[in-house]
């Protein structure tokens, strides 16, 4: 099945869309970075859904290398501060006023950021897991991300991160560092490894987080892929479910996603401006303040 393309230069375009999210009532949707681009922080691939820089570290890398670890946590102290000054752009606002007024019942986020959650969403999986929580491999304690970011400054005074370029994963693009003599915290509960509270690559989604995108999917009378690709499978297979239910499924996002053939249709656009008109188009909705 080919899915109808939308675009957001064909006012009719948006007409469809704000009618289909009308007849919505337990919707759910699942977004991905493309979400989070307007707020600052970058997506990770291009409109052919191909990578626009290196991969993210990967699961076994972090786990096994020491080396990994020190380069990881020391691109992290230099992004962290620019990821969490980061506020909920027009996507993240539109989708809180459609859970407002009772079109979306649940959000899927491949997206650590938290940023569905400040802007006033509240039926949200993270799907990812969530970057402002730093967890012990070992004994599963956790700590809070800017507490573990002052222990790396004290560890690390002399740390340059002047130049770096924040990074999709919160971390930050600093080339030709030294990270040999980078430290990097362990567990204070049992001195074990301390891994950020996100699904790396590699790693698998925990099962309790699966079985909860999966009802959102398959409870939902309308799925709604948001500025994501899907090319990681643990979101192509919730799209991929619905589709073998049933239940219709559209898309707002720019250029190829890995599930084209099993939307209805597809808005090609930026996602903030499709879904602010859109609902605009509904009717007059106060926007929830974030807390």
């Amino acid at each position: 099945m080919n899915a109808v393309v939308l675009s957001l230069d064909d006012p009719p375009a948006v007409d469809r869309l704000a009618a289909w999210l009308s007849d919505r009532r337990k919707l759910a949707v699942i977004t991905g970075a493309g979400v989070s681009s307007a707020s600052g922080i970058p997506d990770y691939r291009d409109a052919d859904g191909n990578w626009k820089r290196s991969p993210p570290v990967q699961y076994r890398d972090f786990v096994q290398s020491d080396a990994v670890r020190r380069r990881y946590w020391a691109r992290s102290l230099a992004g962290w501060p620019m990821f969490a000054a980061a506020k909920p752009g027009a996507a993240h606002v539109a989708l809180a006023r459609l859970e407002i007024i009772g079109s979306v019942a649940n959000l899927v986020t491949q997206n650590v950021d938290r940023l569905h959650q400040r802007a006033g969403s509240r039926g949200v999986v993270d799907l990812h897991g969530r970057l402002d929580v730093v967890r012990c491999l070992a004994c599963r304690a956790q700590v809070p991300r800017d507490e573990f970011q002052q222990r790396l400054r004290e560890m690390n005074p002399d740390w340059d991160v002047a130049a770096a370029r924040i990074a999709p994963d919160g971390d930050a693009d600093l080339h030709d560092a030294d990270f040999g003599a980078f430290e990097v915290p362990c567990c204070d509960a049992c001195g074990g490894v301390l891994k950020p509270d996100v699904v790396f690559y590699g790693e698998s989604v925990p099962r309790e987080t699966t079985a909860a995108a999966f009802d959102a999917v398959q409870s939902a009378d309308g799925v709604l892929a948001v500025g994501s690709s899907l090319m990681t499978w643990s979101s192509f297979r919730l799209v991929r479910a619905a589709a073998q239910r049933g239940i219709p499924v559209g898309a707002v996002n720019r250029g190829r996603t890995r599930a084209d053939d099993l939307f209805a249709f597809k808005c090609d656009g930026d996602c903030g401006e499709v879904l602010t008109a859109a609902v605009d188009a509904l009717k007059p909705i106060p926007t929830q303040p974030s807390p």
